[in-house]
């Protein structure tokens, strides 16, 4: 996959492609990342990319012939252009998914007071990761790019982001490591048996009981099975409900 970002403050990306699972990925060849300098397409002696808004306000406004212009040189037919803005679609694991697939993703940030709406007529969608308003799309490109890397083949284990929390529609169970016990602690004695079986039954509970207890709303429209429906009945007797 090729991914291209188009920013007014490339420096901010040098850390992440340069570090953990986004750099091996981009040593295996898995992705390349490309940071656009939004300002080296300014025809202005300054360098300007933004003015003020037709009638008066705060702020500036990203120009629609300075971002057009970058659009038309680092995308084509193969591209999916996606805007970063706080009006998009919010961002979930399901989009990650669909996005993973595309041959080129072309990530548009704003900053400053937002964008000229008429650069809107030249991407293909519109994406937001919360309703929040950030400084500028810089973060928003990052978060989207790391989500969707994560899932191209030999980025990680396939089981690694299998066992996501979101991945089946619910939180991941808790996870333990070393020490076995700490402060009064004690890591799950199922865990510790080898019993494969148990432990995967062990699982499922916990997954279903957390995201009962912290994200009922993902149960709403969820698909159980028989077995889950029971699980399900024996944590509200566990919680006393």
């Amino acid at each position: 996959m090729k991914i291209k970002i188009l920013t007014l403050f490339p420096k901010m990306f040098e850390g992440f492609v340069n570090e953990s699972i986004i750099k091996r990925a981009i040593d295996k060849n898995v992705c390349s990342i490309e940071i656009i300098d939004i300002r080296d397409y300014s025809l202005e002696k300054h360098k300007h990319v933004d003015d003020t808004p037709c009638g008066g306000g705060r702020g500036m406004v990203l120009a629609v012939d300075v971002v057009h212009r970058c659009l038309l040189d680092n995308s084509s037919s193969n591209s999916h252009v996606v805007m970063m803005t706080p009006q998009g679609s919010k961002y979930n694991q399901e989009k990650a998914l669909e996005l993973k697939e595309k041959e080129e993703l072309v990530l548009l940030c704003g900053h400053y007071e937002g964008f000229d709406e008429r650069i809107r007529k030249y991407v293909d969608e519109e994406i937001s990761i919360g309703d929040y308003v950030l400084t500028g799309g810089e973060i928003p490109a990052m978060v989207i790019s790391d989500s969707v890397i994560r899932l191209l083949d030999n980025a990680i284990t396939k089981q690694s982001h299998e066992d996501d929390s979101f991945s089946n529609g619910l939180l991941e169970y808790p996870q333990y490591t070393r020490p076995i016990e700490y402060d009064g602690m004690r890591v799950p004695e199922v865990l510790l048996n080898g019993n494969h079986k148990l432990i995967n039954e062990f699982r499922k509970k916990e997954s279903l009981r957390k995201t009962y207890l912290k994200r009922p709303d993902l149960l709403e429209n969820y698909n159980f099975s028989k077995e889950e429906e029971k699980l399900i009945e024996i944590i509200k007797k566990e919680i006393g409900e």
